[in-house]
């Protein structure tokens, strides 16, 4: 039985050198501060895949599972995500908010401690979507091509 977090029993994994798993994103990489991505680390791709696709979403807000950012099409060469940094030939897709790009953390008041998936997937082949794509879109051209899938979760509380 699979724990949820790979799908084929690869090594794949996504990391932050600002937080760990289940462990609180520091407010830099959120509305009370830059609200810039934080960085992340890439090991253990696949050798078969062909591209990587990032799906962050809040599935404890308020108004639903909302989506913080969403990327695909990166390729294999990527090892890191720098603050505030797309990979080169990376897409970026439409967030919940509306917009093309990363939107951090940022729960309402009195709404407890938010937890926030950083969900990595290998692929076997590119996507080309457009940028007006949304999770939905995204998630529907992944269906079948999903090799490994490592989540990262991160916290964040709003005061």
């Amino acid at each position: 039985m699979s724990n949820g977090n790979d799908l084929t029993k690869t090594n794949l994994r996504l990391g932050s050198p600002v937080f760990k798993d289940g462990e609180a994103i520091p407010a830099t990489y959120t509305c009370k501060g830059q609200n810039v991505n934080p960085p992340l680390n890439i090991v253990g791709i696949p050798a078969s895949a062909k591209s990587l696709a990032l799906v962050v979403h809040d599935p404890d807000a308020v108004s639903g599972d909302f989506v913080h950012w969403i990327m695909w099409d990166m390729p294999m060469s990527v090892a890191n995500i720098d603050v505030n940094m797309v990979p080169d030939g990376a897409i970026q897709g439409v967030n919940d908010g509306g917009k093309n790009g990363y939107m951090g953390p940022c729960p309402p008041a009195g709404t407890g401690t938010h937890r926030y998936m950083f969900e990595l997937h290998a692929l076997d082949k590119t996507l080309s979507l457009p940028p007006a794509t949304n999770r939905d879109q995204l998630q529907k051209a992944m269906q079948g091509h999903i090799l490994a899938k490592h989540t990262l979760i991160g916290l964040f509380s709003a005061q």
